[in-house]
């Protein structure tokens, strides 16, 4: 059952002319399926009020859609999430007479700059991501294979249990897996794994699942706790690497500068406690404390945040030890 994650970043609700709403918090998911073809579509419901939101929908996305009908500064801010978390692939949406080459300047030398330009035609777009996520893979598992899941909502539903809801980030999940909760430490099993509503055996990288868990209790999970079977996924609340900071950054970064990190789904507030800025600093390394653990894999990117920064709120990226 191949699934599509898309981030759209339009006005909120724009999402509703292509799939069925699901749910809904600070992000608000929408569901399009034909057969056993399924894509997930996200929108940031509580931004730009909260930074987080947006991060959170462009980190699970495999493309975008960007519906731009003016130039602002939210759409500069779109440009750089998109472009920090390395999402490759979208659709770009020009209207009220917005011509492609007002938007040129703005995404030269971002992954935008390889987006498809479209005019919105919802039967289409919505005919074009059905098509695309067919081509997504949908693979059997291999054995030893691990996967990790981080968690965006989980809950307790009476007669089941505890339910985690997320998208797979890396590998597989598998029915009955026991599955090591970062940065707890403690061991879940899957009880059952449904994806938009059915049942499977087993989830691949991209799908989006709901997973009933048990020997753990709702009330012992967070947003961005992660379910793994890697064990090369590890915690910590202190990194040290290598920076690099976006083109508008206006100076160099300080020491005790508090700023934000965006890893799958966490968005941890830290502050910088050392600063090594070389040749060029916009590409300094960086010693980051963080108030609570990140759960990372090693030289994974995490996406740089500062949110006193005004209209300049996505400061650039970090590769994690």
């Amino acid at each position: 059952m191949p699934n599509l994650t898309v981030a759209v970043l339009a006005p909120n609700g724009y999402a509703k002319d292509l799939g069925k709403k699901g749910t809904s918090t600070d992000i608000t998911f929408y569901n399009l399926k034909k057969g056993h073809i399924t894509v997930t579509l996200l929108e940031p419901t509580r931004y730009p009020d909260r930074l987080a939101p947006l991060y959170y929908v462009v980190s699970m996305a495999h493309e975008a859609i960007v519906v731009i009908s003016e130039i602002t500064p939210m759409t500069a801010e779109w440009i750089l999430m998109l472009d920090c978390a390395g999402v490759r692939n979208g659709t770009i949406i020009l209207k009220n007479y917005i011509q492609p080459k007002q938007i040129a300047p703005l995404i030269k030398g971002t992954v935008l700059e390889n987006y498809t330009i479209a005019e919105e035609d919802f039967i289409g777009l919505s005919a074009d991501l059905l098509d695309r996520a067919a081509k997504q893979p949908d693979l059997e598992p291999k054995d030893g294979a691990t996967g990790s899941v981080p968690i965006d909502h989980h809950f307790n539903v009476k007669g089941v249990g505890t339910v985690i809801l997320g998208c797979v980030a890396e590998g597989w999940i598998r029915k009955h897996d026991k599955m090591r909760v970062e940065p707890t430490g403690k061991t879940a099993q899957i009880r059952s794994v449904q994806k938009h509503d059915d049942d499977f055996a087993w989830a691949y990288e991209g799908d989006r699942v709901g997973c009933a868990l048990k020997d753990i209790e709702a009330e012992e999970l967070e947003r961005g706790y992660v379910l793994t079977t890697d064990p090369k996924v590890t915690h910590t609340t202190v990194i040290t690497g290598q920076a690099h900071l976006v083109k508008y950054w206006p100076s160099d970064i300080k020491e005790q500068m508090v700023v934000s990190l965006g890893h799958w789904m966490q968005f941890v507030s830290a502050r910088v406690t050392a600063v090594d800025n070389g040749a060029d600093w916009h590409n300094p390394k960086l010693t980051i404390e963080m108030e609570t653990p990140l759960v990372y894999k090693p030289g994974d990117s995490a996406v740089l945040h500062y949110l006193d920064g005004g209209k300049l709120r996505v400061m650039g990226t970090v590769i994690l030890p």
